[in-house]
């Protein structure tokens, strides 16, 4: 069976601008969230998220590239250049493609112009608003930019798209239908419009987000973009690339039950399936990237789910939620969340959740409280369980 390697990394966040910056932010426990600054903020409840502060688009694209991408655009481009400069290779042609994940596509592109339309009385909206918002334009301009002419799409599976994006890149390149594959995903939901509909759901907070903590309020959004080279192993060795880690195994399930509320079943099927796929026992795993919303149902589906797959090895696995740091980027978290995992398979370095306070009975295991843990980590999971009941982990291994 071929077997898949990441030989680059790319990242825009909260948390920093590059893969390294973010992985440099995760594991001192920084805090990317803050107020919220865009138009008419000052009519939500919801005032907090983790925004990309001081991003100017002018000083990485040009005139032309900003008519054409919508702000969730613009990050996956960026961490896409940055990912194919580390593999050091070129993409292009058809034994490459690109699986992206989002959920909210161009919001931005269409909160400005039905503000144009609605608010201001405009008949007239620009010619390119559809390219624009389409949640494939950001694999679309992957692809040609980059001369990809392999499969490439886009995933839209709520707060799974990123983790389904990336299985699919690693399903295709393993069953021989490519060599390399551009895959992350990328969100750009922090305008007006994006967080007035999430109010209505009641299950953002106002004050910070606690994942695993008695004394949660609810979640965060964030914003921003990560994206990876995935590569079969042989062909990343025949050139001596620097192998990142390896994609060892990735597991999909649905719950069939609820439209919003999360189901332990479903979530332990995935983690069970993941593991079966990379054939590594539960004991084997020295991190899991915890999906870890911070709301009680889902922290407490999700540690129960842990329980019942792993056994007692659960009290010894840690369990963090980057998301306290650089918030909920919805189809774009598992992707800057599998940074967290990286970090811990080359450096030792598990990043902590954050902003915790009080021990939930229900989450008895060990979260990594604030401050990140030193350990020696060969195999790592990845936890993405979304709105609709669609579940997907990805099963990482140090790299070969």
């Amino acid at each position: 069976m071929r077997r898949v390697v990441i030989t680059g990394m790319g990242a825009v966040s909260p948390l920093g601008m590059g893969a390294e910056a973010n992985m440099r932010a995760m594991g001192e426990g920084c805090p990317g969230i803050s107020d919220l600054a865009f138009q008419d903020v000052e009519r939500l409840d919801i005032r907090i998220g983790g925004q990309i502060h001081g991003y100017d688009e002018t000083s990485h694209f040009s005139r032309q590239e900003i008519t054409l991408y919508d702000r969730f655009t613009q990050f996956a481009v960026l961490a896409a250049r940055e990912a194919v400069a580390q593999a050091g290779l070129d993409i292009a042609g058809e034994r490459s493609g690109v699986v992206l994940g989002t959920s909210g596509g161009g919001l931005n592109t269409q909160n400005e112009n039905f503000r144009k339309v609605f608010e201001a009385g405009k008949n007239r909206v620009h010619p390119l608003v559809v390219p624009r918002l389409m949640n494939n334009a950001a694999a679309s301009h992957l692809s040609m930019l980059h001369g990809i002419t392999g499969p490439s799409y886009t995933v839209s599976t709520a707060c799974a798209s990123s983790n389904h994006a990336m299985g699919q890149a690693f399903q295709i390149i393993r069953a021989g239908m490519a060599d390399t594959m551009l895959t992350g995903g990328s969100e750009a939901m922090l305008c007006f419009g994006g967080i007035k509909a999430w109010e209505g759901l009641r299950v953002m907070s106002k004050e910070a987000c606690r994942p695993f903590s008695l004394n949660r309020s609810g979640m965060v959004q964030g914003e921003g973009a990560a994206v990876f080279v995935f590569e079969e192993l042989s062909h990343a060795q025949v050139r001596g690339a620097e192998i990142l880690a390896e994609v060892a195994g990735f597991a999909m399930t649905s719950d069939a039950s609820d439209i919003v509320m999360p189901n332990v079943d479903g979530a332990a099927r995935a983690i069970s399936g993941a593991l079966r796929d990379a054939r590594l026992a539960p004991e084997s795993i020295g991190y899991i990237n915890a999906h870890g919303t911070g709301t009680a149902a889902n922290d407490r589906a999700e540690c129960e789910a842990v329980r019942r797959v792993f056994g007692p090895a659960a009290q010894g696995v840690r369990i963090s939620s980057t998301k306290s740091m650089h918030g909920h980027l919805i189809g774009g978290t598992g992707a800057v969340e599998l940074l967290a995992c990286i970090l811990a398979l080359r450096e030792g370095v598990i990043a902590p959740t954050i902003n915790f306070d009080m021990p939930d009975p229900a989450c008895d295991l060990n979260v990594v409280p604030n401050v990140a843990q030193q350990a020696g980590v060969s195999a790592t999971l990845s936890n993405a369980f979304a709105f609709g009941g669609l579940n997907a982990v990805l099963a990482l291994r140090s790299a070969p």
